[in-house]
This record gives C-alpha cells, sequence and structure tokens, in this order.
C-alpha cells in the first residue's frame, strides 16, 4: 500500500465567519488503525482513516469539539514506513474539525508532537 497522492484543499470556513485559505499539501497514507483517543474528560476507542505527518482523521462514534486537546498512540505498519518492524507512535495534538458522518463522526485533528516508543 502506498501513499495517496497529495491532497490540496482549499476551505473557505473560518471562525466567525471571517473566510480562511486552507491547503493541505502533505501525503496522506489511506490507514485503517485501531486507537484509543484521549480527552481532558474521556478516553474512548476510535478508528483512523488516513494519516499523514501533520495530521490524522478518525472515525468516532462520538462527537468531539474542535480545540480539544487529544494524545493517541498509532502502530504504524514497518511496511508503510520502510522498517522492518511495526513502529509505536506516541501522539499529541488538538482537534481541528468534527462533522456527522454515515460511519459516525469523522474528526480531523492535527499532530502537533509525537514521539516514538522505545521497543
Amino acid at each position: 500500500m502506498g501513499p495517496a497522492e497529495p491532497e490540496f484543499t482549499v476551505s473557505q470556513i473560518g471562525t466567525g465567519g471571517t473566510p480562511r485559505k486552507e491547503v493541505r499539501c502533505a501525503v496522506r497514507f489511506p490507514l485503517t488503525l485501531p486507537v484509543v483517543l484521549s480527552t481532558e474528560s474521556e478516553e474512548f476507542a476510535a478508528e483512523t482513516t488516513n494519516v499523514s505527518a501533520s495530521g490524522v482523521l478518525f472515525v468516532t462514534d462520538r462527537t468531539v469539539a474542535v480545540t480539544s486537546l487529544i494524545g493517541f498512540s498509532l502502530r504504524m505498519p514497518g511496511a508503510i514506513l520502510g522498517t522492518p518492524r511495526d513502529v509505536l507512535v506516541h501522539c499529541r495534538g488538538r482537534v481541528v474539525r468534527c462533522y456527522p458522518s454515515l460511519a459516525g463522526f469523522h474528526t480531523a485533528a492535527t499532530i502537533d508532537e509525537y514521539r516514538f516508543a522505545d521497543q
């Protein structure tokens, strides 16, 4: 499985009705991985839809408030990373978008920091 093509998206959604331009140019990997999302108030199961170096899209069973700080860990497949074995990555970020879908809620988050677990 290879990376998806870089996606360039322009969004006119802004806070306070102010238009803003959002351009995504990181390569996204279409990965479905189980994760446990931790917010300031709860922990719950989720599943990734795609992952890039700067963000991730989850499917959740509930809405998550935009700007919520989150933590999660991903076991990235070695075949995707070009490593001989899978790599566990601990991530921290914040929710930038959450909207209902047929699968539950799509929750998009930035990855503000990450570290590789000692294995």
